[in-house]
């Protein structure tokens, strides 16, 4: 292994944990919307490891392809911010719509409490909250769901902005197999990093109550994935 090898394989891993560490929008959405639909953790962790393959997956591709035909990397640049671009509106705009959503359903599910005497081995009094139909306001997981669709296509979108112009094309200099190891390298640290940042907090918030406004969860979800959206566009994070 020559030292330029081995430091485009350093440089893979630097920039595929700091390109995700310093993005919101690469685990912010999975941990916001774990919490407002009640995802097991281990249905967490698969959504957002399918998302983080879509997102690695098709920058990859797209630099291989540019290779294989001998396309500027300018060019490659240019296609990835532009695909930026769309991720970036595509997600402030689905935050924006299920934040609307969630503003409505918790208004339409305006809870009352109901003081029931239960006969049981303690005589004891409890009170919990009802829907006006009757229904318990108790979260339950949601079996059927196009959120984890969305998001994926959302994060097949987003480009992967260092792998092309910082990685793959100065790895394409030395060999096909130096390109191939670097891409895989950089989305191997990008995913783990992924994974490890949503099931951190995911853990962390298991041990904050959110009672007080748990009826409002999804706007607050919605509200969240629109900040990462709106932090894409006019921050650039």
């Amino acid at each position: 292994m020559t030292t330029e090898f081995s430091l485009l394989l350093g440089t893979s891993a630097a920039l595929g944990f700091v390109h995700t560490l310093l993005g919101p929008d690469h685990y912010v959405p999975f941990i916001a919307m774990s919490r407002a639909r009640n995802w097991s953790r281990r249905r967490t962790m698969v959504i957002t490891a399918l998302c983080g393959v879509g997102h690695v997956s098709s920058s990859v591709i797209i630099g291989l392809v540019g290779l294989f035909f001998g396309v500027e990397v300018l060019k490659l640049t240019a296609l990835e911010s532009v695909r930026g671009e769309i991720a970036g509106w595509l997600l402030f705009g689905f935050g924006l719509a299920y934040m609307l959503w969630g503003i409505r359903r918790a208004l339409r599910s305006k809870a009352r409490t109901l003081v029931h005497a239960h006969e049981s081995a303690h005589d004891a009094d409890h009170s919990h909250e009802s829907h006006v139909h009757g229904r318990h306001t108790h979260v339950h997981p949601e079996t059927a769901s196009i959120t984890p669709w969305v998001l994926f296509t959302i994060f097949v979108f987003g480009p992967c902005e260092p792998l092309i112009p910082l990685i793959m094309y100065p790895a394409a200099t030395s060999s096909v197999f130096s390109v191939i190891a670097v891409a895989v390298i950089f989305s191997l640290v990008t995913l783990g990093t992924m994974l490890a940042l949503v099931y951190a907090a995911s853990r962390g918030l298991e041990f904050v109550s959110f009672r007080r406004v748990e009826r409002y969860s999804h706007a607050l979800a919605g509200f969240v994935v629109a900040l990462c959206g709106a932090g894409i566009q006019f921050l650039g994070l």
